[in-house]
């Protein structure tokens, strides 16, 4: 009986190490430099390590695993294990930034100073409804299915640009991670928990300094999300971020970056249907990381902006590689 395609051994294995890989490895190498330097203030250097030896044995298995099966499954299999692990990459970026000194008080004045108000706070008190609440809450939460489905569907429907396109997601991911690392920007949610909603509200904004370094490392040291609490979509909320959410990541907002590249990605197929389904939840995902307090407005205005320049500069980069 004949194998379907997807399980078919390809004609022409990739040999060696996939593009995305590349971009783990060399993330991975850049952040032990730095943990290097910064090895006298890190507070879980040990758990550090030991992970990013977990990320090279995951890419080694894949890796040999591929080499004994050579087919497309195992191919997209292999790729999935990278972006899986993003997971897990992320609240890494929490154990640099916690070292250095907290700048949400700088990022609040100039949000007050451009929109004469704190957005996060004003929008969801102006629309608390259940329907807004619910339909914002579930943009938020297409966040994750959003940048799956882009990778798979090019696995599908366009796959000699299929690895090109992981690239460029996984890429994204990387480089913001990179930003968040030194720019302690904590968001809404961690600083106004932090410094108390009422002080905010009177136009003061205090520095937290070294604050985030031992406070806020769980779910529970956040603001609780605003809107419908007996909604579905804002209980997955609240479990995304009692899962990995941590007082790092605000500046640019990766949510709205990583899902501008995505639309972009989409839009290459030239798939009009695909591109006009997703195109709905990624304009709630621009509102609801306002309207639930993880971002600042500029963090999201700055998330289109960053995504946009990294789909640009990566997809001309991805033709430096082999496939």
């Amino acid at each position: 009986m004949r194998l379907p395609k997807i399980l078919q051994p390809e004609k022409r294995p990739h040999k060696g190490l996939l593009p995305i890989e590349i971009a783990v490895l060399a993330y991975l190498v850049f952040t032990l430099v730095v943990m290097f330097f910064m090895r006298g203030e890190l507070h879980n250097p040990v758990g550090m390590l030991l992970f990013r030896l977990r990320v090279v044995a995951v890419m080694a298995v894949m890796w040999g695993l591929y080499r004994l099966v050579p087919c497309p499954l195992v191919m997209l299999i292999r790729v999935l294990a990278q972006i899986v692990l993003l997971g897990d990459w992320y609240p890494d970026t929490y154990e640099f930034n916690r070292c250095f000194l907290n700048l949400d008080h700088v990022f609040c004045g100039l949000e007050q100073t451009v929109f004469s108000c704190q957005p996060s706070l004003w929008f969801s008190r102006v629309m608390p409804w259940r329907v807004v609440s619910e339909l914002l809450d579930l943009g938020y939460v297409s966040y994750y299915p959003i940048f799956f489905f882009t990778v798979i569907f090019y696995f599908l429907y366009r796959r000699p640009l299929f690895q090109r396109a992981a690239f460029v997601v996984l890429s994204s991911f990387l480089l913001l991670y990179v930003v968040f690392i030194f720019l302690p920007v904590a968001g809404p949610t961690f600083y106004f928990r932090a410094v108390g909603t009422d002080v905010i509200e009177q136009g003061v904004f205090p520095s937290l300094g070294t604050y985030f370094a031992a406070h806020s490392d769980l779910s529970y040291d956040c603001l609780p999300t605003p809107g419908w609490q007996d909604g579905l979509m804002w209980k997955l909320v609240e479990v995304a971020k009692w899962v990995g959410e941590r007082p790092t990541a605000a500046f640019p907002s990766s949510h709205i970056g990583v899902t501008v590249v995505c639309l972009l990605l989409l839009r290459r197929t030239g798939n009009r249907r695909v591109f006009l389904t997703v195109l709905p939840f990624a304009v709630l995902m621009f509102f609801a990381t306002v309207y639930i307090q993880a971002h600042y407005a500029i963090d999201a205005l700055a998330g289109l902006a960053s995504g946009t320049i990294l789909y640009i500069v990566l997809w001309r980069v991805s033709r430096c590689f082999r496939y």
